[in-house]
């Protein structure tokens, strides 16, 4: 690690380095020398809850890194000596050590693919993976609005991913009919920099990516396809980084990012990112906070489908949104949501026959209330303890289910 101004920290065998739920998680941990157990309450089904981490390994990232409360608790097995580095030195360290940051990215890469599997597998909505063939349809919703540039990026990138695909004649004979060339522009791949004019497709949900964006000027309008409508998602500003999960894996576009005004763009892939972090640590850092806050979002929602109580799982749905909005629980502190109950049932994919009945439930508790419209929390105290509850109850339950599932 070189001679890094960083604190330095010594632990007995069996002691608590980090325990999952306490807010104090300013700071991630380098084992330097020892061993440890990460463990969680509420794991990934079919996963050890437990994992050795090794010297050189680290823990804490995500929580450090989205100043949200631990993920996980992590004891140490023997005499550990560890490198404790506070949010605020993150960039110094991949600075002089880009590798560190390269590491962190993978496991990131891991762990998003390994709970989104358990997601995917868990939830009941439509859980259809990207598929580049699909952008043959988007190419048609947006002819059918008259978009035609949009639609023409469509069927040029269906050709050149699928020159012999199903749809690729009729590609052609769309784009004749537009007046446009059947190959998109070339781009420039040498340099960092992309520039794009207004309205211009940067790149289209379904498309194979390869880079993530960081915007130097302009606008970015984020958007995906719902039930044959345009849903905007997002509009990101100077600063922002869109495109991300191409960095961790070859996947297909979730959606599609179009310029709003002229845009310019430094675009990221995983040949020019250790220089990226070299020269810019600042956004290798922002990058990773991104990355830090889905995976802890991305966690927050496992535990809660693991919930098999449906009001605990309104609890802790509530509780979770608290957190994001980093807001302070003190004591007797209340809080109104900016959500009606709707929205709420909503959000955890209840049916609406059900979802009622559970609200109806949720607001008897006399912590809970629907206040003009908006859920309203009396004491945000008692709601964590609430969640405590549920997810312990939740855990023991999985627990037993797994004792028995080996007899």
């Amino acid at each position: 690690m070189g001679n890094y101004p960083f604190k330095l920290a010594s632990f007995q065998p069996n002691a608590f380095v980090i325990v999952e739920g306490k807010k104090d998680a300013d700071t991630f941990f380098i084992i330097r020398q020892g061993r440890a157990r990460s463990s969680v309450e509420m794991p990934i089904p079919g996963e050890d809850p437990n994992q050795i981490l090794n010297t050189g390994d680290f823990f804490g990232v995500v929580s450090a890194m989205s100043a949200h409360p631990h993920i996980e608790t992590v004891q140490t097995l023997v005499p550990t000596a560890l490198i404790a580095v506070h949010r605020d030195q993150f960039g110094t360290m991949i600075q002089r050590s880009p590798q560190i940051a390269l590491k962190i990215i993978r496991y990131f890469s891991m762990k998003l693919r390994s709970i989104d599997k358990a997601i995917t597998k868990l939830s009941f909505h439509s859980t259809a993976e990207e598929n580049p063939q699909l952008m043959y349809k988007v190419g048609e919703y947006y002819e059918s609005k008259n978009e035609l540039k949009h639609a023409a990026y469509a069927f040029q990138r269906y050709i050149q991913y699928f020159p012999e695909g199903v749809n690729a004649a009729q590609s052609k004979a769309r784009l004749q009919g537009m007046g446009a060339p059947f190959t998109p522009p070339a781009e420039n791949r040498q340099s960092l920099a992309r520039i794009f004019t207004d309205k211009e497709m940067i790149f289209i949900e379904h498309e194979p990516g390869a880079e993530l964006y960081i915007i130097q000027q302009g606008r970015v309008k984020i958007t995906k396809l719902v039930d044959q409508s345009e849903v905007m998602l997002a509009v990101l500003q100077p600063g922002d980084i869109f495109g991300e999960m191409a960095l961790l894996e070859n996947k297909p576009r979730s959606a599609s990012a179009v310029a709003d005004g002229s845009v310019i763009t430094l675009a990221i892939n995983k040949t020019n990112f250790e220089s990226m972090v070299q020269a810019q640590p600042q956004m290798a850092v922002k990058l990773i906070t991104i990355l830090s806050e889905r995976i802890w979002t991305a966690s927050r929602q496992l535990a809660n489908l693991l919930i098999e109580d449906p009001i605990g799982r309104m609890y802790d749905m509530l509780l979770t949104l608290v957190y994001k909005n980093k807001v302070t629980i003190a004591p007797k502190a209340s809080y109104t949501f900016n959500i009606n109950g709707q929205e709420l049932i909503k959000m955890l994919s209840f049916p609406p026959e059900k979802g009622e009945p559970y609200l109806a439930q949720l607001v008897q508790d006399k912590n809970m209330r629907i206040v003009d419209g908006k859920v309203f929390c009396q004491n945000l105290q008692e709601l964590e303890k609430q969640v405590q509850f549920f997810r312990k109850k939740a855990s023991m339950e999985k627990k037993r289910e797994a004792s028995a599932a080996r007899r």
